[in-house]
């Protein structure tokens, strides 16, 4: 500026052009905006031809001029990352909180949220234009020449065989059928020697059928998905730029004492040497518990990357973490034809043993905290010291300006990030913290995608970033794509997965199911997201809402006209209170009228929207991402400014935008929001499992991970987003879609039901009562027909998902395991906070650190979470006794009915027999606390069924006082 050159108001160069006399250029001929010949040429290709400030055409050629011009200066400027486009960086707005903002008179603003509106409309248009194109009839398709490569898909859907879904299909309507015909003679035939037993059970199995249809249905169009990563890497990497969308990991932890730094490290050296370009990638680290050792061992797990990392890539290994990689019983000598492989893979086990050794001394350390708290290295005081009470840490390990491998390629990102903790403010937990990641990482890197994994959940597949591009950068798929999940595969379970812990049924059967609707519910990891899909905006195929009409001048008329505009303004409204924010409508604005379209528009409702930070407002409107500023310590101060903890105060975060605050499963919650805006989601299986964790596999640890799950469903049920009530207005969730949103809410309250049906066989065998009359044929080939549904359904459902008889048999045992403990008390504790404001402890899941095989599956943990099932063991094994004594005792016309009823204790036995080896412990032991329990508990039941019998008729009482009376003592 001193020459009297101006920068170009885009990329902050010089506006000189390069020929020989140097004459200065201005791009607008109306206010002599400044921009240079390269930043013209993009605004005019990307379809941009009016200037950002005053709205007037840019002219066939630059203007010269030779004065400076534009006193104005950026909010943003230049960040050093995008070196793909020979070094120059545009800045995609400029924004001045100093100007009036009450009348909505800032021209900057205006005219961005206009370009970024019209490009809104254009790619609008686009994915009209897609879809009549998708339209064409097959005669016609057929004289179609085959597509360039440019425009071939890069990924398809693989629809289930005919045969293999529509007999599945036509059971599941005959079992609909059977079950109606089924329940016609249960409330028909009632059991008056037993009325309570009766109606006890018929009102269980009419709510196992009710739950039996909202997780059925959802599966009626199940697909799978096939991907073409090799068409992804020709059409966005040619001729040495890489146009891939850029992607932010989130990796989450708290406690490094039951989340072992170890593991942590591994899931961090699996992104930074994941198969994506180095300068798309960046990785985000959240400590919420604010510990020293999460930050020293990411420094040495910073320096160990410097050589790990070339050692992957040159190598191609999988997995690329290196507990897993080097732990692995296969010939690792497969496909490795260079010579030096042997001796590196050996240097490298060896470096990798010496980084284990630093992992662990830290960790020992850590055991024992000094009275005057932890002193970093440089002998300052650590400001996490208090993880009630801290500042808000930001630490850039690698990056851009940072340090490079051994090779001396660059690396990449890698930020430690502790958001602020201050008394007296509620922080939502893991929600809280992955919306600090997201403001975070807008400001310093804000890619496009967010990808976010738990801290034991390492990268498997080092493709699995391509795998989701593959959905989300095809513009005819990802247009409406909000996230990509992929499923959970884990490793340390054993064989026979006594706990089910894989959780195969849900992962192979429902969400494949789920698929063909709109999309898989949000399990919480492995799950790639569109950055503006979490900010609440709608996806480009969102229908306008319909305008108003306008007022007539007729007098006569006035009346109807004003009746018809209040429906739709009602309509308009009720859309409106669904989605809760003007920023969401944005699209919209046409329909309203001059005010509500200057609040709609201006800084100040992004202000109340999305808080008091201008680099953050910007970065919101920037759908294909960038960074805003050239001081990098600028960027440091507002990235520690967004994860202050007073920053969400009246603002829309935790309640419309980034992850959705108010139950213990953020995930489901914030998954559900966005179905509700319209956006659809998509489920990726790869070959090779993309992701892979560590599951609890104690029993203990189990059944509270279940507990935590149960719980959350609960607060959702109870909450106003429950899917009983919440979004119809927009009527953009599918009705199927909305069923398997109920069923994820209702399902904790099916441990009512079970927990009285389990106990039913126990009581039918100490009273000597049954819940079904004699049958009749009629009443047989009911209850045979239902029997045989039942089997049909099952058998057809492995049959096209591919799941095996075993794991579907662990998915029935631990549903009847978790029902009548963990679902129980989450039923409990859900309620007790509604009514008693009693908010429940988050436990963090404990994860095996240990180097043993299986070597916690046999470990017993007292909780009373074990209780309920052990009571229901012992009753009914007690009850089996006495039956076969009564019959014994009675002859052989006993025999018969005590068939039916054993057969119906050793259902309940042969559900909860994964639940008895697991009680044994180690040293197959019962503990003595939980025998004493159980018998204690199952003898008060026994004595106050003596006692008091509810279920005996009054004429069998009667007769039993008379003949105790006739009897001479």
């Amino acid at each position: 500026m001193d020459s009297g050159v101006p920068l170009c108001g885009s990329c902050a160069e010089p506006v000189v052009f390069s020929s020989a006399d140097g004459e200065v250029s201005v791009a607008c001929r109306g206010c002599e905006y400044p921009l240079c010949r390269a930043c013209l040429e993009d605004e005019i290709r990307v379809g941009r031809e009016l200037c950002l400030r005053c709205g007037t055409p840019y002219g066939e050629k630059p203007v010269e001029h030779d004065a400076a011009v534009g006193n104005g200066s950026n909010m943003a400027a230049l960040l050093n990352n995008d070196k793909d486009n020979g070094g120059h960086v545009r800045n995609l707005s400029s924004m001045s909180t100093v100007e009036s903002e009450a009348n909505g008179e800032n021209p900057l603003w205006k005219n961005r949220v206009a370009s970024w509106k019209e490009k809104k409309n254009k790619k609008k248009d686009a994915a009209r234009k897609n879809a009549k194109e998708t339209q064409v009839p097959s005669e016609q398709q057929m004289d179609n020449k085959q597509l360039p490569e440019a425009e071939e898909p890069l990924s398809r859907t693989i629809p289930i065989s005919p045969n293999k879904l529509t007999p599945y299909r036509a059971v599941i309507i005959m079992r609909l059928l059977v079950l109606g015909l089924f329940f016609h003679y249960r409330l028909t035939n009632p059991v008056d020697s037993a009325y309570g037993l009766w109606l006890t059970s018929v009102i269980c199995e009419i709510w196992f059928a009710v739950s039996w249809v909202l997780d059925q249905f959802p599966k009626w169009s199940p697909i799978n998905r096939e991907t073409y990563i090799d068409r992804l890497s020709s059409r966005f990497e040619k001729d040495e730029i890489n146009e891939l969308s850029a992607v932010d990991f989130f990796v989450s932890t708290v406690d490094p004492m039951k989340e072992p730094p170890l593991i942590t490290a591994n899931t961090v050296l699996s992104i930074l040497a994941v198969d994506y370009p180095v300068e798309k990638v960046s990785c985000y680290v959240s400590d919420d518990g604010s510990a020293m050792l999460t930050f020293e061992s990411l420094a040495e797990t910073a320096e160990f990357a410097r050589k790990w990392v070339p050692f992957c890539k040159k190598y191609s290994i999988e997995p690329r973490a290196p507990e897993f990689y080097f732990s692995q019983k296969i010939d690792y000598l497969k496909d490795k034809v260079q010579p030096s492989f042997v001796k590196e893979r050996r240097a490298m086990k060896r470096d990798y043993e010496e980084y284990k050794v630093r992992i662990n001394a830290l960790v020992a350390k850590a055991q024992k905290t000094p009275d005057e708290g932890w002193i970093m290295q440089d002998g300052t005081l650590w400001p996490g010291n208090n993880p009630r009470d801290h500042p808000g840490m930001i630490q850039v390990f690698l990056g851009h300006s940072g340090a490079h491998d051994i090779d001396g390629n660059e690396l990449p990102r890698l930020v430690y990030v502790s958001r602020e903790k201050r008394p007296g403010y509620q922080h939502h937990k893991k929600a809280g913290a992955m919306n600090a990641l997201v403001r975070v990482s807008a400001v310093l890197t804000n890619a496009s995608y967010i990808l976010n994994l738990d801290c034991d959940h390492y990268v498997n597949n080092s493709k699995a970033v391509r795998e989701a591009m593959c959905f989300m950068m095809d513009p005819k798929v990802g247009t409406d794509v909000c996230y990509v999940q992929f499923p959970q595969r884990f490793d340390g379970i054993d064989r026979s997965d006594r706990y089910a812990n894989r959780n195969i049924v849900f992962f192979d059967v429902n969400m494949k199911g789920l698929d063909g609707i709109q999309g898989p519910v949000y399990v919480g990891t492995g799950c790639v997201f569109y950055r503006q899909a979490l900010y609440g905006y709608g996806p480009p195929s969102l229908p306008n809402l319909p305008k108003a009409s306008s007022r007539s001048n007729c007098c006569c008329c006035r009346s109807s006209k004003k009746d018809s505009r209040d429906q739709k303004e009602i309509y308009r409204d009720s859309l409106r209170e669904d989605l809760n924010s003007a920023i969401f409508n944005l699209r919209e604005i046409d329909n309203y009228d001059e005010y509500e379209r200057s609040l709609l528009i201006s800084q100040m409702s992004f202000e109340k929207t999305f808080g008091l930070s201008p680099v953050f407002i910007e970065s919101t409107i920037m759908e294909t991402g960038g960074v805003q500023s050239a001081d990098p310590s600028t960027l440091i101060k507002e990235a520690i400014h967004v994860i202050s903890c007073g920053y969400e105060e009246k603002t829309e975060w935790g309640k419309e935008i980034g992850w959705i605050y108010g139950s213990v499963t953020e995930d489901i919650l914030t998954g559900f929001k966005m179905h509700c805006r319209g956006w659809r989601s998509i489920y990726c299986m790869p070959a090779r499992s993309a992701f892979k964790g560590s599951a609890p596999i104690n029993l203990s640890d189990r059944l509270h991970q279940v507990l935590r799950w149960a719980l959350g469903s609960v607060e959702i049920f109870l909450s106003r987003h429950c899917p009983l009530w919440y979004g119809f207005g927009g009527g953009r969730l599918k009705w199927l879609q909305r069923l398997a949103y109920i069923n994820t809410i209702v399902y904790p309250f099916t441990s009512l039901p079970l927990i009285a049906y389990c106990s039913l066989p126990a009581i039918c065998l100490l009273t000597g009562k049954f819940i079904i009359p004699t049958l009749s044929n009629v009443a047989s080939i009911w209850f045979l027909g239902l029997f045989i549904s039942i089997i049909l359904t099952s058998v057809l459902e492995l049959r096209w998902s591919g799941v095996g008889v075993e794991d579907w048999w662990r998915n029935e045992q631990f549903w009847v395991i978790g029902g009548v403990s963990a679902h129980l008390f989450a039923v409990f504790q859900g309620f007790l906070k509604m009514l008693a404001g009693l908010d429940t402890n988050f436990t963090v899941t404990a994860k095996a650190s240990d180097d043993g095989e299986f070597g916690e599956l046999y470990a017993f943990k007292w909780t009373t979470l074990l209780i309920p099932p052990t009571t229901l063991l012992v009753v009914n094994l007690v009850g089996v006794v006495a039956g076969f004594s009564d019959a014994l005792n009675s002859g052989y016309e006993a025999w018969g009915p005590l068939f039916g009823k054993v057969f119906f204790a050793m259902w309940v036995v042969l559900h909860l027999y994964p639940f008895l080896k697991g009680l044994m412990g180690r040293q197959n032991r019962t503990p003595t606390i939980v025998v004493l329990w159980s018998v204690l508990l199952a003898s008060v039941f026994s004595l106050v069924w003596v006692k008091v019998d509810p279920f005996l008729s009054k004429v069998d009482a009667s007769t039993v006082a008379q003949s105790c009376i006739s009897i001479d003592c």
